[in-house]
């Protein structure tokens, strides 16, 4: 049965003051600016959004955890507990994200999800981080399982996930083998990722050239900017063909230092994270991530050493931030967080933005972006009007 919302409409360029969409069996059949003579008369039925907007599903390429559950516990709740809180917040597709641990561990987060019941938002595929990274800036991951890159081991993690799963690794293209596993990764249809790095200049054009395309949490776990080696993050800036994410909770990267990545790289080739941990929907309070001990204190999820630890936003806090902090228009903002990672997921042609023929993927906010309605494939997971 179709479905009409009259409404204000985000697209990726614009918002469309008085806009008319409808769907239909899981797909946007219709979207309208209704100034345009050609729209049709609104039915009767339609339901109709006056003070906020209708906008499409947020995508989140990063999320370890949420709702008390973490995708390493390899628990089917936990998976239900952190895809429900997710949606709650706005995200209708996120990748499962694992941490650095023993083999045994990841192949069973990834088989875990997969058997999990499918409630809430949806997963898209697995974002591995780790456990190849270099210990110089290993952030919250636990040391005592950092390796060397290993491609038999990336081929039992990828022979656990299903055709239609999409991959995504973060490792330190510095470390050995690593290069290998760029170009392996690559072939096999995996986004390929800089994070905890100490890789030079030089190391991450080479790792470019073999495939790397991408920057976790852009400026946290990496080599700083310095103007006789531009590190990790100024090549992450300046290197043909990268995109990069950004942490936007006001905690893990200044406002300004937002504002440049976004000058320096092109919005369009900026992505909106959470890297939210199992504290995300649970207040202040004692956790753990990776097996080690996290205090969530007034928003911040830290280690005991002082060290962040994931963090616990959500994507609509993310994309008011996208505005209220960089100073973004409201397309750009929300495009950061739906059109550019459906982009790199490549999933655009089905999801991403407000266009005939995608998946009914829809948001209902209010004036100030709060999630007030959450649709996936057309059926509503959450609505608390």
């Amino acid at each position: 049965m179709k479905r009409w919302f009259r409404a204000p409409l985000i697209l990726p360029d614009r918002v469309i003051p008085d806009g008319l969409l409808a769907y239909d069996a899981g797909r946007i059949t219709d979207v309208w600016d209704l100034a345009d003579p050609a729209a049709p008369p609104v039915p009767a039925e339609a339901e109709v959004v006056e003070r906020g907007y209708l906008a499409p599903g947020y995508l989140d390429i990063h999320v370890h955890g949420g709702g008390g559950g973490d995708f390493m516990d390899a628990d089917p709740e936990a998976v239900v507990a952190i895809t429900t809180i997710h949606a709650r917040h706005g995200t209708v597709g996120l990748l499962a994200t694992t941490l650095t641990a023993p083999e045994e561990q990841i192949i069973r987060a990834i088989r875990t999800v997969r058997q999990a019941p499918r409630k809430g938002a949806r997963v898209l595929g697995y974002h591995i981080e780790g456990p190849y990274i270099n210990l110089a800036h290993k952030g919250a991951q636990n040391p005592e399982y950092v390796r060397p890159a290993s491609i038999a081991e990336i081929d039992r993690w990828m022979a656990e996930g299903g055709p239609e799963d999409r991959w995504h690794v973060t490792l330190a293209p510095e470390t050995d083998g690593a290069l290998e596993a760029i170009r392996y990764l690559v072939r096999r249809g995996a986004t390929v990722s800089a994070g905890h790095t100490d890789a030079t200049y030089d190391q991450m054009r080479a790792a470019v050239e073999a495939g790397l395309s991408h920057a976790t949490h852009l400026y946290n776990g990496m080599r700083g900017l310095h103007h006789r080696e531009p590190g990790t993050v100024g090549s992450a800036l300046a290197l043909p063909g990268m995109t990069v994410e950004l942490i936007a909770d006001g905690v893990h990267v200044h406002p300004a230092a937002m504002q440049v990545a976004v000058r320096a790289r092109g919005p369009e080739r900026v992505l909106l994270v959470t890297d939210a941990m199992r504290a995300t929907g649970m207040g202040d309070g004692e956790f753990t991530l990776g097996g080690l001990p996290v205090t969530v204190r007034n928003g911040e999820a830290r280690l005991h050493s002082g060290s962040l630890a994931g963090s616990v936003l959500t994507m609509d806090r993310a994309v008011q931030n996208a505005v209220r902090l960089i100073g973004l228009d409201l397309p750009t903002a929300v495009a950061m967080a739906t059109l550019h990672p459906a982009r790199l997921l490549r999933l655009d042609d089905r999801k991403g933005s407000l266009a005939v023929g995608k998946d009914a993927d829809l948001l209902v906010l209010d004036e100030d972006l709060n999630v007030k309605a959450t649709i996936i494939g057309g059926e509503v997971v959450y609505d608390e009007r």
